[in-house]
């Protein structure tokens, strides 16, 4: 069923759509990453939207740089950033061009390719601290800078369809980690699932909504 879904690729209408849609939607999707010919994979449990000039913690706030100006282009690519000096972040740009807005994936449920993603993460044996967690998701499906503006219908790093079976609740929250805009109701994840980032505001719920 999993391989099916990985030809299952989501297309570039989904992408053009709103923000906060598609942050919504991608949850039960899977990230696919094509590694060694081997397909790395995580179920997307946890994702943030970032709203381009109207949202201060968005890196499309203000003007564009050298360094965000992969938000700008149309829905559909990867935009990746550096933190900490250390780590990569992967988002998923959203909307039109011009719009510079992009929903950060923040946690992965492991589904394949795991035994290559702990060799990634130095052995990690804990299948749930792999990839809770948007630099851990990063370092464990091997995705770096290289991956900044790669095209997310293509064959290399790519979002395919989920098969829902259950009823699914989504939790919505404040997103965390960042200080500008934090009040916002922009962190969605599926609820009671044991891969999402852990931090106390997993129990500050705003809302939950069905998917």
């Amino acid at each position: 069923m999993l391989k099916n879904n990985f030809q299952n690729k989501i297309g570039r209408d989904f992408y053009l759509q709103d923000t906060l849609t598609v942050s919504k939607k991608l949850l039960g999707k899977y990230l696919v990453r094509k590694f060694r010919n081997i397909y790395l994979a995580g179920k997307i449990v946890e994702t943030e939207a970032y709203l381009g000039d109207t949202d201060p913690a968005c890196h499309a706030f203000g003007r564009i740089t050298p360094r965000n100006q992969t938000l700008y282009e149309e829905g559909g690519i990867a935009y990746v950033y550096f933190i900490y000096g250390n780590y990569y972040c992967f988002n998923v740009v959203t909307e039109k061009k011009g719009i510079g807005a992009a929903v950060l994936i923040r946690a992965l449920e492991p589904v394949s390719g795991i035994s290559i993603m702990k060799l990634n993460r130095n052995k990690i044996k804990n299948d749930a601290d792999l990839t809770n967690g948007p630099a851990k998701l990063c370092l464990s499906l091997n995705i770096d800078k290289k991956f900044n503006g790669a095209d997310l219908t293509g064959k290399e790093i790519f979002i395919a369809g989920g098969v829902n079976k259950e009823k699914t609740t989504a939790v919505v929250t404040k997103r965390i980690g960042i200080v500008k805009g934090a009040d916002l109701p922009y962190r969605f994840f599926i609820k009671g699932n044991p891969y999402i980032t852990k931090h106390k505001l997993n129990k500050e719920i705003l809302s939950e909504i069905s998917l």
